[in-house]
């Protein structure tokens, strides 16, 4: 089975403590999460798999900000996810220079107006294995789409968080239904 890993939005405006987002009351990151993820793409590599980071952001001038909604409408007042911003740097410590494909994405979904499908079907990737932040929005949209898309969809729930461990065992409970959940050690068996 083909496969490509999928990280979703480990930038500094979401996961550091110097995030704008994170300031307002987000959560950052914790290092053993990123320590994770950097496994992830380390293993990634062993296996020979596509290797994907994505991040969300907009244009400068926020352009293509939905402005009239209630999850990003505050995005712009708070100069948050700006592109080309350090804001939307990848998290210091994660090993981003390991992959092979950056995807900027300006929704929630890593697959919407984006050039992620195309990097998938042009590499027939037929499994993607997902985790980021956060899981009832990133990681769960994406999921979803890479079903509805004949995907085979495996999530590695360690490194995946969300604003609280409540949110993220509902979301990863809802998940279950369309993906295998697993953790990051379990990733040497696929």
């Amino acid at each position: 089975m083909r496969t490509a890993f999928v990280g979703l939005d480990y930038i500094v405006d979401i996961v550091h403590p110097s995030g704008k987002l994170v300031q307002k009351g987000g959560h950052p990151l914790d290092g053993e999460t990123i320590a994770r993820v950097n496994r992830i793409i380390s293993l990634s590599g062993e296996k020979n798999w596509l290797k994907i980071l994505v991040k969300v952001g907009f244009v400068p001038g926020y352009v293509n900000l939905p402005k009239q909604s209630p999850f990003f409408g505050a995005v712009q007042t708070l100069g948050a996810l700006e592109l080309g911003s350090n804001g939307t740097d990848f998290h210091p410590d994660l090993r981003a220079d390991l992959v092979d494909m950056i995807v900027q994405k300006p929704r929630v979904s890593a697959f919407y107006c984006t050039s992620l499908e195309s990097a998938l079907r042009a590499n027939k990737i037929d499994r993607l294995v997902l985790a980021g932040v956060s899981t009832p929005w990133a990681v769960q949209a994406t999921a979803r789409d890479a079903h509805d898309r004949d995907y085979s969809v495996v999530i590695v729930e360690d490194a995946c968080a969300a604003a609280s461990q409540e949110a993220h065992r509902e979301s990863i409970g809802l998940l279950s239904r369309i993906a295998q959940i697993i953790k990051t050690e379990e990733l040497i068996q696929l």
